[in-house]
């Protein structure tokens, strides 16, 4: 049975409600600094990710590819549309913050958290790990992190932290679901790849988050579909 979606989506949840709640009752010195350490974990465990890939030059051509599909697709704005929808959505239904940020600054955080809550590698190895040999430990320690995220974020963002938990739920369980017909196709090679090209991702998210550098995150997340199947055409070719 496939419980760590349901459980990470409800720390999300009710996360992202604990924190609409406190609003300006935690000091903002603490939100602060909290959200750059958010922002150096992500890119912490991009650079872990990153430093067990197995072909570089197959990383890096999925990110270029995949980087420019996004840019052709303008993946960015239409996460960047979804994400006002539902910020409005929420707003007719529930009060902001007093510190509600302005709509462009609730924009880069907001898709940055989307990223960093969806499409993390721990999020997507974990919902294929569970989905093949039904352990969900990696998830639910994720769901631990995802937990305080939500609700230091959900200080200044408000209730629609909660929403984020949509697309972090639905592909999870579609990961986990196909994975039995997904992992066993995967060499350890693909495997370390894929997670050097989400590891470049997150690494992206975290300079985002911490205000150094605004990435166009979501415009990269194509590269994390082409990370195999360019790694197996890597590997198929310098092994000839």
């Amino acid at each position: 049975m496939i419980i760590g979606p349901y459980i990470n989506a409800a720390c999300i949840i009710v996360g992202g409600l604990i924190g609409a709640y406190l609003g300006g009752r935690i000091p903002e010195r603490l939100r602060n600094n909290l959200t750059l350490l958010f922002g150096l974990c992500s890119m912490a465990m991009g650079v872990v990710m990153l430093a067990r890939v197995a072909s570089m030059p197959a990383m890096v051509f999925a990110l270029l590819i995949g980087t420019i599909i996004g840019e052709i697709l303008s993946v960015e704005h239409l996460i960047n549309r979804l994400s006002s929808q539902a910020k409005k959505g929420v707003e007719h239904l529930f009060p902001q913050p007093k510190n509600s940020p302005s709509q462009e600054e609730f924009l880069q955080k907001f898709v940055g958290l989307m990223v960093l809550f969806s499409f993390s590698g721990t999020g997507i190895f974990g919902a294929m790990h569970e989905g093949l040999v039904g352990d969900s430990s990696i998830l639910i320690i994720k769901s631990s992190l995802d937990f305080f995220t939500a609700i230091i974020f959900a200080t200044t963002l408000g209730l629609s932290v909660c929403t984020i938990c949509l697309p972090q739920m639905g592909l999870q369980l579609i990961l986990a679901y196909l994975a039995i017909i997904i992992l066993p196709l995967i060499t350890p090679e693909m495997k370390a790849d894929f997670g050097g090209v989400g590891g470049a991702i997150m690494i992206a998210t975290g300079l985002r988050i911490c205000n150094i550098k605004q990435f166009s995150v979501a415009n990269m997340l194509p590269a994390l579909f082409l990370a195999m199947p360019i790694s197996a055409l890597w590997l198929s070719l310098i092994t000839k």
